[in-house]
């Protein structure tokens, strides 16, 4: 049997990581400046990490949602105070898809309403209502197309405001700031925006926060710049470090039902210990003001270079825009400089680091980023 061809793949076999660095099978060193899609959060095999999930696998792995899991419950405490959200409710599962998708179902279950505000180059999941809000049609199959949807542009306050008076809305999701759409920032007062509409029509407000969120951007949610609480906030990626870990928290005002959501995998214990193994460390290091510092050391000094178009995004969440004649500026940083980075199409060089990156790592990418776009 072959694997299902659906990844386009570096020929690089990685096989250790330590902190921000990874190691392949012939023992080059890499710098991991995109941590697998911004889940690497507290870096590679973390030793507090570790010993959370060796000392849970000697004890017990799973169960399920059928029984008493204490450590749902003190997950969902820490989540709280760190977050600053303690008077939300925790549902686990295991993707952002996933959250998501459990989002969008839970606000219209609470309104009892279909239609969903999405915004353009928005991506939320490859499940079926996730990508159904997803703004890429070649990832959207027939089964998912729905008239449920509408997508509006980035940031455009009056098609917002046509859009609920036009219709019924169920909900808004968006991203606090948009990941593969090339690291675009709501702004506060579009964000603004949305929770009175939201508000005065009784809609419900999803904060995507699966890429953005998790203290990536100097606080916790991304959209907690704007100064306003979603309704719900959806989870996963840096949630656990590696292990598949996802969930939504959700504002008092919706209540459980028996029934309404559900999972098998969601809330074990093992995605429970690696659960609160980060939220630990991002407590007790104070990786949150580190993503900030770091973050904006490194945004302060990408401003510098004059052939970068612009760099967008907040803590370690940045977005380097080159032109076109530097789209080959990803590759070289990998295959050159051994350093890893993401990107977004056409020419954007995505940067989701650990939050515990040291400036000597960042002044690293850096040295290399000015070698790779100014060569001698």
């Amino acid at each position: 049997m072959k694997l299902f061809d659906v990844y386009p793949i570096n020929p690089i076999n990685i096989t250790r990581g330590v902190g921000s660095l990874v190691y392949d099978d012939k023992g080059q060193e890499y710098l991991d400046l995109y941590g697998g899609h911004a889940v690497i959060s507290i870096g590679h095999t973390n030793p507090h990490y570790v010993k959370r999930l060796e000392d849970q696998l000697h004890q017990i792995g799973f169960y399920s949602n059928s029984i008493e899991i204490p450590l749902q419950t003190e997950l969902a405490e820490k989540l709280g105070k760190v977050s600053g959200k303690e008077d939300y409710q925790l549902f686990l599962c295991n993707s952002g898809a996933e959250a998501n998708e459990n989002a969008l179902k839970l606000a219209s279950f609470y309104n009892g309403k279909k239609k969903v505000i999405a915004f353009r180059k928005s991506f939320h999941g490859r499940t079926s209502l996730a990508v159904a809000v997803t703004d890429n049609p070649k990832i959207v199959a027939p089964v998912n197309e729905t008239d449920n949807v509408i997508f509006l542009p980035w940031q455009d306050e009056t098609a917002l405001e046509q859009a609920f008076a036009n219709n019924e809305i169920s909900s808004v999701i968006i991203e606090g700031i948009q990941g593969v759409g090339g690291i675009q920032v709501a702004s506060e007062s579009f964000l603004q925006k949305i929770r009175s509409l939201c508000d005065q029509y009784n809609a419900v407000f999803i904060a995507d926060s699966v890429q953005c969120g998790y203290g990536r951007t100097g606080k916790f949610f991304s959209h907690d710049f704007a100064g306003i609480n979603a309704d719900i906030y959806s989870m996963a990626k840096g949630m656990g470090n590696g292990f598949p870990v996802g969930g939504i928290i959700i504002s008092p005002k919706i209540l459980p039902a028996y029934g309404m959501l559900g999972t098998t995998f969601g809330g074990n214990h093992l995605a429970c210990a690696a659960g609160l193994a980060v939220l630990e460390v991002i407590e007790r290091d104070s990786l949150m003001q580190n993503a900030a510092e770091v973050g904006g050391y490194l945004i302060s000094e990408l401003k510098k270079f004059d052939k970068v178009k612009e760099v967008r995004g907040r803590g370690l969440m940045i977005g380097i825009e080159l032109p076109e004649e530097l789209a080959h500026a990803r590759k070289d940083l990998l295959f050159k400089h051994h350093i890893f980075t993401g990107e977004a199409k056409p020419n954007v060089v995505r940067l989701l680091p650990a939050l515990n990156l040291t400036k000597a790592y960042a002044d690293r990418f850096l040295e290399a980023f000015a070698k790779t776009i100014s060569p001698l």
